[in-house]
C-alpha cells in the first residue's frame, strides 16, 4: 500500500556530489510548478492511502516559494511532510531562522539535513549546524543525513575481497561512476535480489517535474503527465514491468541474464550491477528508464521526460 510520496521538486542543486543518485547539479533543469503540485495533490487525495509527502531534489530550497506552497498544500490535506536539504541557505543563525520560520505549524515532521564530507564547504560553523540550531529554536524536528566516502578497510582479507567501509553509499547514479574505483568486486551471478526497494509493493514513490514516477531512482512506473498518478498506482503490474519484473524474479543477476550482459562481469554490489545494466538499456526502454539525466545522459530534445 502506497503511503508516501517523495517530490523531486527540482534536479538543480548547489552541489554536484559524487554520491548523487540522480546526477543533480547546478546546471540541471526540471522543476515543479504550482499547477503541477496542485495536480499531484489531487491525485494524492484520489489514491487515499498517502500519509507523508517529502520534498527533496536536487535542492528544494532553490525553489523556495514553490517548496513553501507545497508544504502548505500537504498541511491543508492533513498530511505530514518532510524536507531534505543541504542547508546551503543557513549562512548565519538569523538567516536560517528567517528561512525556516514560515514552516512552523505546517506539520513538518522531519527536516533532513545533509552533513558529511560531500557537502562540507569548510565554513565554520557549518551550514548544517546552523540549520539544525535554527530548527531546534523553532521546534521543527530535525535529522542528519551522513554519507561517508566508501573505502577499502585496512582489515585482513575477508573471503575473496577486502571489506568495504563507509556508507550508506548506494552505487547508482553518479556514485556508480565516481566512487567504485579500487573497491572489491563480486561476480554478477551471485547478486540475486534487490536489497533496497520493494518493487512488488512499493510503500513510496518519487515523482519529478517531468512526470516520471520512480520506483527506484531512474526506474519509472509510468508518467503522470500522460496518465494520472492514481491510475498508474492502481494498474501497476510489477511482473509485466520490463525492468522490475526481472529484478523481482532474480535480482540484478536475472536482469543481466535477460538482456545478455556478460556472465563473468564483476561489480561492487547489486546497485552497481543494476545501474550499469539499466544505463545500457535506456535507449531501448526510454519510458521505463527515465529521465535520461538520471543516468548522466543528455536529454532528448523531443522528449519532456528527459
Amino acid at each position: 500500500m502506497l503511503t508516501g510520496i517523495h517530490v523531486l521538486l527540482t534536479y538543480r542543486c548547489t552541489y554536484e556530489c559524487d554520491h548523487c543518485f540522480l546526477h543533480c547539479g547546478p546546471n540541471r533543469a526540471g522543476a515543479f510548478t504550482l499547477p503541477q503540485l496542485r495536480t499531484l495533490f489531487h491525485e494524492i487525495a484520489a489514491i487515499g492511502t498517502i500519509r507523508t509527502v517529502y520534498f527533496e531534489g536536487g535542492e528544494p530550497f532553490l525553489h523556495y516559494a514553490t517548496l513553501l506552497e507545497g508544504v502548505r498544500m500537504a498541511h491543508a490535506a492533513g498530511l505530514e511532510s518532510g524536507i531534505v536539504t543541504n542547508a546551503y541557505w543557513a549562512t548565519s543563525l538569523d538567516d536560517a531562522i528567517c528561512c525556516l520560520r514560515p514552516f512552523c505549524d505546517l506539520n513538518v515532521t522531519d527536516l533532513s539535513i545533509s552533513d558529511d564530507e560531500f557537502h562540507d564547504t569548510g565554513a565554520s560553523p557549518k551550514t548544517a549546524q546552523l540549520a539544525e540550531a535554527a530548527a531546534a529554536r523553532l521546534g521543527i524536528s530535525c535529522s542528519k543525513v551522513c554519507i561517508e566516502r566508501p573505502r577499502v578497510a585496512d582489515a585482513a582479507i575477508a573471503h575473496k575481497g577486502q571489506p568495504v567501509t563507509g556508507g550508506p553509499v548506494l552505487f547508482k547514479g553518479r556514485a556508480a561512476e565516481k566512487l567504485v574505483a579500487g573497491l572489491p568486486v563480486r561476480p554478477a551471478a551471485g547478486m540475486t535480489s534487490c536489497r533496497h526497494e520493494d518493487l512488488a509493493a512499493p510503500e513510496r514513490v518519487h515523482v519529478d517535474a517531468y512526470g516520471n514516477v520512480h520506483l527506484c531512482q531512474g526506474i519509472s512506473m509510468g508518467n503522470m503527465a500522460t496518465t494520472p498518478l492514481s491510475v498508474l498506482v492502481r494498474d501497476y503490474d510489477p511482473a509485466a514491468h520490463p525492468i522490475a519484473g526481472p529484478l523481482l524474479r532474480g535480482g540484478p543477476a536475472q536482469l543481466a541474464r535477460d538482456f545478455g550482459f556478460p556472465a563473468d562481469a564483476t561489480f561492487v554490489d547489486e546497485c552497481h550491477l543494476c545501474y550499469t545494466i539499466r544505463k545500457s538499456l535506456v535507449p531501448r526502454f526510454p519510458a521505463w528508464l527515465a529521465p535520461r539525466e538520471a543516468y548522466g545522459l543528455e536529454p532528448c530534445s523531443n522528449s519532456v521526460s528527459g
